[in-house]
């Protein structure tokens, strides 16, 4: 008996075992056929994806992003939840040739879309833009919405809220691209969603008083949404919690995955107390 052609091919089954868990338990987020469904929302058809059983939770991504963006962060609440994550007007899948968008638009969009769910109310986690029409959701739709985690939002888009040199930056890309013919459908969007971010939004902070649901904002300690602006949102949301999260950007999510997770489902299981720190 060939003992090395033996152990050889051992050795190639469990390599080859192990090759096909791991590909089996890779999940294309954003990208799940098994899953992915289109609805016909408010003029675009908006493209969907749902995992999990439990209570309703809607996950809703930044500026240009897709539902991928919370690929590293669905698996960890599929148990407890129903994750609903959705590529917004005019990204990822979700096609939209109008010519303007705007944050109250896309939050329509979102209740909508619960709507077409048959989902009375649910969970939101919103980063960055998502952060902002998580809080224009519960503004305008109240009813639609238990509890939000908000993180990297900003209610107006001078240097008062966002951090000089990014401000700056895209100052810088304005200036340069203002007066350029975008040509196509894609350079077209891209130019609609940044000027979406460069003019929006234009919330004001009284306006916050409406939302009657617990909100969790979040902020890195050198996000590019300054601590101090992330405060203001946090001071005129009646039942809100603060978390300045150390040594962190804008993407916490991605830089501090596992707290991230752990501090949003404390919040969303605990009763609502007042000052609470983390």
């Amino acid at each position: 008996m060939n003992h090395s052609k033996n152990i050889t091919g051992i050795i190639f089954s469990v390599l080859l075992t192990l090759a096909c868990l791991t590909s089996c338990k890779h999940t294309p987020y954003g990208n799940n056929k098994a899953v992915g469904r289109y609805y016909n929302i408010r003029g675009f058809k908006m493209y969907c994806e749902t995992y999990g059983t439990g209570k309703p939770l809607l996950m809703i991504h930044g500026d240009n992003g897709s539902i991928s963006t919370f690929s590293d962060i669905i698996p960890a609440f599929t148990d407890d939840y129903k994750v609903i994550v959705a590529d917004s007007r005019a990204q990822g899948k979700s096609k939209d040739l109008t010519d303007s968008i705007s944050f109250e638009m896309m939050a329509d969009d979102y209740a909508a879309l619960l709507d077409s769910l048959h989902v009375d109310s649910a969970y939101v986690i919103g980063w960055s833009d998502g952060g902002i029409n998580a809080l224009l959701l519960a503004m305008r739709h109240p009813e639609k919405v238990k509890k939000i985690a908000s993180s990297g939002a900003n209610l107006w888009p001078d240097s008062t809220a966002i951090n000089g040199k990014d401000w700056l930056s895209a100052k810088k890309e304005y200036e340069q691209n203002k007066d350029r013919i975008k040509l196509g459908d894609q350079d077209k969007r891209n130019w609609k969603l940044f000027m979406m971010d460069w003019t929006q939004p234009h919330i004001n902070p009284k306006s916050l008083n409406a939302i009657k649901c617990p909100v969790l904002v979040m902020s890195g300690d050198h996000d590019l949404i300054k601590k101090e602006h992330s405060k203001i949102i946090a001071q005129n949301i009646p039942k809100s919690n603060l978390w300045i999260v150390p040594k962190s950007g804008h993407g916490i999510l991605f830089e501090h995955r596992r707290k991230f997770i752990s501090t949003i489902k404390d919040f969303f299981d605990r009763p609502f107390q007042a000052n609470y720190s983390y």
